[in-house]
């Protein structure tokens, strides 16, 4: 999470880069990316010697790079970029690379600070993981999904440890996939891991199991569920390591389950998506209580309110007694809030974020081409070329908006009086 007390939180216009005299300087500039903070703008270049830089605020790193990519600022701040080296590939933080060199790198990911920086990597047709620099003495024959811990002193990783020969059906269904924490494999074997993922407190993790062709269930901490499923999806925790829930399909129907057994009555055409309040105590998920509709259930309750193609992550505000959720009905996003529409429809949202009093919903939004932030449905005044997520301050009385207009990049900090105009 960003230390947001140390940002500047005055309120104005800042010009931080003037992204078309970046652009007239280079060849080819790739897609920018910000900060949290608002503070600093990157962009991977083509220099005129055909090697890649990365540019900040206008400000080349030292260095030449074979090839540059995956631009990731860390949430305490620094910049990281996976970089290719002398044929070789390695991770570099605010332009200083990691000691170590791979075949290749990839998946950057921080832990909730963004203190620990991890990466996966291939080194001599091996496959592991690298921290802060620092590979495990453990490698695999390939490697999927990386999870870590929120405070970094875990790391996981689905990984593959024996080799399957070419149309060897049989070996396929013995199992060559598991987790691997830390490094140290789990020793049973499946057909498939999906996942995994933490508990809040990094005490326990928990991954997909697919055992045989339509067998599938969950492994937690190296056990397996008793109960065996049609099909399930990403797990979750309740919090800080209490109880695991998981969207599973039975007989045909989909419902939530928790620790092994049917949490929710309500048996659905799709269940999947589950959110936590703040508390732990209520459960959100986003469901079809027939084929092609779609609302979403707190509590096995579903909304009032369906609609026809798509609702993403449901959001619980910070007292967890209000959600909201980006959905698309008809070729057309919006905003659902606590099982009613906002009003105006747009071409693209993005996920919505609730002010610290859970009183206001803010959003990015997309119309022809032009971006703009969206209050509680009212569409502020401000139309941007690009805009990242606004950012509401901790006491609700500002918001970051970090936006392009006229081939500037701006810093704004603006009060919701301000943006609604």
């Amino acid at each position: 999470m960003p230390n947001r007390d140390s940002w500047d939180w005055e309120g104005g216009n800042k010009q931080v880069a003037d992204l078309e005299q970046i652009a007239g300087r280079y060849s080819e500039v790739h897609e920018y990316t910000v900060s949290p903070d608002g503070e600093r703008i990157a962009v991977v270049v083509l220099k005129e010697d055909d090697s890649f830089g990365v540019c900040v605020n206008g400000e080349l790193w030292d260095g030449d790079f074979e090839k540059a990519t995956h631009l990731r600022f860390s949430p305490d701040g620094r910049l990281t970029a996976l970089v290719q080296t002398d044929d070789e590939w390695t991770v570099a933080v605010d332009g200083e690379l990691w000691d170590e060199r791979y075949e290749f790198a990839w998946n950057t990911q921080f832990d909730l600070s963004g203190q620990v920086i991890v990466a996966q990597v291939k080194q001599d047709m091996k496959y592991s993981v690298a921290i802060d620099g620092k590979s495990w003495e453990s490698q695999y024959l390939s490697s999927r999904a990386l999870a870590v811990s929120e405070d970094g002193s875990q790391v996981a990783a689905a990984v593959q440890t024996e080799v399957v020969p070419e149309a060897d059906i049989e070996k396929h269904f013995e199992g060559v996939w598991t987790v691997s924490v830390n490094g140290k494999a789990w020793d049973q074997t499946f057909v498939n891991v999906y996942g995994p993922v933490f508990s809040a407190d990094g005490a326990h993790v928990a991954a997909q199991v697919r055992l045989d062709i339509c067998e599938y269930t969950l492994c937690h901490d190296a056990t397996l569920w008793k109960s065996r499923y049609n099909c399930i999806w990403e797990p979750g925790y309740r919090a800080a390591g209490e109880a695991l829930l998981a969207p599973v399909r039975i007989g045909g129907s989909w419902t939530l389950a928790e620790d092994d057994k049917p949490l929710w009555d309500g048996r659905y055409a799709q269940l999947w998506r589950q959110q936590v309040s703040p508390n732990g105590k209520r459960v959100a998920a986003v469901v079809a209580p027939s084929w092609g509709r779609w609302t979403v259930a707190i509590d096995d309750k579903p909304w009032p309110i369906t609609v026809s193609d798509v609702i993403l992550n449901p959001l619980f505000c910070p007292a967890g007694k209000r959600v909201a959720a980006a959905v698309r009905d008809q070729d057309r996003w919006t905003i659902a809030v606590d099982g009613k529409l906002w009003p105006e429809t747009f071409d693209m949202v993005w996920d919505p974020v609730f002010t610290p009093d859970s009183k206001l919903v803010v959003a990015k939004v997309e119309r022809d081409g032009r971006f703009g932030i969206c209050v509680d449905g009212r569409l502020g005044k401000q139309r941007f070329d690009a805009l990242w997520d606004p950012v509401v301050s901790d006491d609700g009385k500002q918001v970051l908006v970090r936006g392009v207009t006229d081939g500037k990049y701006r810093r704004q900090v603006l009060s919701l009086k301000e943006i609604r105009g």
